[in-house]
């Protein structure tokens, strides 16, 4: 008698793949180490979502070309209340994981779908584009792939220019009939060891006399020559309890080798086209809507932040005083601005050229710009209000000290929670400020974007200042 396996179920048998994972200087394999039970256990769940009753008709559509549900990530948005029902399966995710988790598949899909949307502008590059990104699109729908992007190159020597450090950037080696064959490395790639398959293409713009490196391919993770190296884990596996967030959403940061590595044809969608990629790299629907995701992800991680400062104010009698107010009311004013944006780009969406319905970037882009410099503001705060608490949390939670038990009690206890709760509740702010998952996030924040610096100076360029001026021009006049 056969047994039907449920979507994460699926998912996970998936990862029994023969994939090169390298952890602490071991070949691993992911599905049974414990570094990766609990993550996977969370995916398992979300994938899940999708055939639960009460939550399908948030999280999936019904595909008519799939004869099933679908993640609604992989839902081409063609009027404001497709775009408001994408949004509300990205915030049900969010919601499910705090917003702690960054690289779940709805961000890589999101990026698919918004590529898959717009192909036809790829014409006049490369012909076969349409075709491959079509059949691809409708394999990942129909297969649930999990997906994950990377695009940054090591950092070796960063004071060359693009394309002159040889070692380092993932290139080309050689063609035939089967595909090409790529060697190389390529980091951060956030999520990769519990992938399918992996999107691969440049973030910056490569010289047109450097060929080799401009490429967009989707590579699986099981592909021979493939090499997935982990970062440390900071999963906690012996002490759960304690370590609720590190134990269920470190969703492990990864570089890949590449040793020569065949991609086959139908998975290389752009090959030796600078121009070509950039156009891909800046493609308005992949980013909107991407983007969009990451956008509502960010409001999740700054409303917990804030849910977890205003208890502990709560619980250790501030929330009275003056200054721990204002900081409580800056976090939520930062909630709010997101919440805004987030509001302000589907109110103000409007389709593309090929009838595509896409929140409005430049609400979108201000987010991420903002959300930069309010997550590690909102950490700080966090950090002033909780101060000497988040680092006399008792090893062991009250209850396993018998002889002390009264006493842990008597003195440390909240406001209006006990001394278990209490424990619980700074152990949380500790994972998010203190521990190796929280030092990993406040980086992950500042930087997943790009160069904030960097990413704010292209804002004010690509603004159209021409109506700034002329609201001037007038006061200039004798």
């Amino acid at each position: 008698m056969s047994i039907t396996m449920s979507r994460g179920q699926a998912y996970i048998h998936r990862l029994n793949d023969g994939r090169s994972v390298w952890l602490d200087g071991d070949r691993i394999h992911v599905t049974n180490h414990s570094a990766f039970q609990g993550t996977l256990q969370t995916i398992e769940g979300l994938f899940n979502l999708v055939d639960e009753p009460e939550s399908r008709d948030t999280v999936a559509y019904w595909d008519e070309n799939i004869g099933g549900y679908v993640h609604r990530a992989f839902q081409v948005p063609r009027c404001g209340e497709d775009l408001r029902q994408r949004a509300g399966a990205f915030r049900l995710w969010s919601e499910r994981t705090y917003g702690v988790m960054s690289r779940l598949s709805d961000y890589a899909r999101s990026r698919l779908t918004g590529w898959y949307a717009t192909r036809d502008a790829m014409a006049i590059h490369d012909t076969y584009y349409a075709d491959k990104i079509s059949k691809y699109y409708e394999e990942a729908k129909r297969h649930d792939l999990f997906l994950t992007i990377v695009q940054r190159d090591p950092q070796m020597n960063r004071s060359l220019p693009i394309g002159e450090d040889e070692d380092a950037m993932l290139r080309i080696v050689r063609k035939n009939e089967e595909g090409v064959v790529i060697r190389g490395a390529k980091m951060i790639a956030t999520a990769a060891p519990y992938a399918d398959d992996i999107l691969i293409y440049p973030v910056q713009r490569i010289p047109g006399d450097k060929p080799e490196l401009a490429h967009m391919m989707i590579v699986p993770l099981n592909s021979p020559g493939l090499h997935v190296l982990c970062r440390e884990s900071f999963a906690a596996t012996d002490k759960q309890s304690s370590h609720p967030l590190s134990h269920q959403y470190d969703e492990m940061d990864a570089v890949l080798f590449f040793e020569d590595v065949l991609v086959p044809w139908e998975r290389v969608l752009l090959h030796q086209n600078p121009e070509a990629v950039w156009q891909i790299r800046c493609n308005e629907a992949s980013s909107s809507l991407a983007y969009h995701q990451s956008v509502i992800r960010l409001y999740s991680k700054l409303e917990f932040v804030t849910a977890i400062t205003s208890s502990i104010a709560q619980e250790i009698g501030v929330d009275s005083f003056l200054n721990v107010q204002e900081q409580l009311g800056e976090m939520i004013s930062q909630m709010q601005t997101i919440e805004g944006l987030i509001i302000a780009a589907e109110a103000k969406a409007k389709p593309d050229e090929y009838g595509n319905w896409l929140p409005e970037f430049k609400y979108i882009e201000t987010a991420r710009n903002l959300g930069n410099r309010y997550y590690p503001r909102s950490i700080e705060i966090l950090k002033t209000i909780a101060a000497g608490g988040l680092i006399q949390i008792p090893s062991g939670m009250p209850g396993t000290n018998k002889p002390l038990e009264h006493m842990i009690h008597q003195y440390l206890g909240g406001v209006t929670i006990s001394a278990q709760e209490k424990t619980r509740l700074f152990q949380l702010a500790w994972e998010l400020t203190g521990s190796p998952l929280g030092a990993r996030h406040d980086l992950y924040e500042r930087f997943y974007a790009g160069d904030p610096l960097r990413n704010r100076a292209n804002q004010y360029i690509q603004y159209d200042k021409q109506h700034l001026v002329d609201r001037v021009k007038p006061w200039l006049k004798a």
